[in-house]
């Protein structure tokens, strides 16, 4: 069993802060999840104001956070963004250097950044919010137009809703993407989106803008193994190539290719949990070609290796095989 802590501050945001609750602080052990130790802090332990009116009576203060494994930091008020309180800075301090886990949702990321663990990291917050953040921390690589960063063990989100993706994302690195999927069907909710927070800053989409692609993207799911140019996928859609790689960014987030790359990740990711398959079979159902850029491409956006991660998160047991060994495709 793993520990969370949430950090909540007067003036704390209902939605976000529910998010982290939802997401690690419910019994889901009937569906085969294993529980956190979940815990509520504050600095000042007591009745917390909310930002819409009402209250929450918090047990814990900061010291029930010193252990914890997990450290969520739900937004704080603008006017606290200059002035973070140095109670909850040294706890984040404290976290980071004993190597927890750092989660900040919307204007969160302003507690991690006051602390300084940030400096030299990329970062992001509410697309609002982005501009201001990187004025007042020019040291910070501030991106806008995600929804949520990893920069190792720190994950900073983007407004409202995307806390519930870096949540999603955090699990999926420490149950695997099995169970991360299960919680995420018992939210209702998908257990990743693609693109990022861009999709939400100019014009909105459409509600039925993405439903001329879903016969194509269905198709393209269907057949991962493939060679899917985007010459042929406009081709199956009925567009030119580069009307078909516009209408495919703005409906989906993302250009062809990396929805594609991601999506036999993911493919990949099932195999590796779920089969017993080698390395070179499940490169070539995912369309990889081979073990060596199945490696190359697994450990670049993973973090681990193929076998590592089978290793971590098989429910088989299995070892992995393939003609290549995985020193030979990901140099140190």
């Amino acid at each position: 069993m793993r520990s969370v802590a949430v950090v909540v501050q007067p003036g704390f945001a209902p939605f976000e802060f529910g998010l982290a609750c939802e997401a690690f602080g419910l019994d889901r052990s009937d569906d085969g999840i294993p529980n956190f130790d979940f815990r509520i802090v504050a600095p000042d332990p007591g009745a917390v104001s909310s930002n819409i009116g009402f209250s929450i009576n918090v047990e814990h203060g900061l010291d029930a956070a010193e252990d914890v494994d997990i450290l969520v930091l739900a937004p704080i008020p603008r006017s606290q963004w200059d002035h973070v309180d140095e109670r909850v800075i040294e706890v984040v301090r404290a976290a980071h250097a004993r190597g927890a886990w750092l989660l900040s949702v919307c204007s969160g990321s302003f507690v991690i950044a006051a602390s300084g663990v940030l400096d030299g990291r990329r970062a992001t917050t509410h697309w609002r919010y982005a501009d201001t953040m990187a004025r007042m921390y020019p040291q910070i690589d501030v991106d806008p137009d995600v929804l949520y960063v990893q920069s190792d063990n720190i994950i900073t989100s983007a407004g409202t809703a995307a806390g519930l993706d870096a949540c999603l994302h955090l699990l999926r690195q420490e149950l695997g993407s099995e169970l991360a999927n299960r919680i995420a069907r018992r939210m209702v909710v998908a257990p990743q989106r693609d693109g990022g927070q861009a999709q939400f800053i100019a014009s909105p989409i459409p509600i039925d803008a993405s439903l001329s692609l879903a016969p194509v993207t269905e198709w393209m799911l269907q057949n991962l193994h493939a060679e899917l140019s985007v010459d042929r996928l406009a081709a199956r859609a009925h567009m030119s190539p580069r009307t078909f790689a516009r209408r495919f960014k703005a409906d989906l987030g993302a250009t062809p290719a990396a929805w594609l790359a991601r999506q036999r990740l993911l493919h990949a990711q099932r195999l590796l949990e779920e089969t017993d398959l080698g390395l070179d079979r499940i490169a070539a159902e995912c369309g990889f070609g081979s073990a060596a850029v199945l490696r190359q491409n697994f450990a670049r956006t993973m973090g681990l290796t193929p076998t590592a991660y089978r290793a971590r998160f098989s429910c088989t047991g299995a070892e992995v095989s393939a003609s290549v060994p995985e020193s030979e495709a990901i140099p140190a």
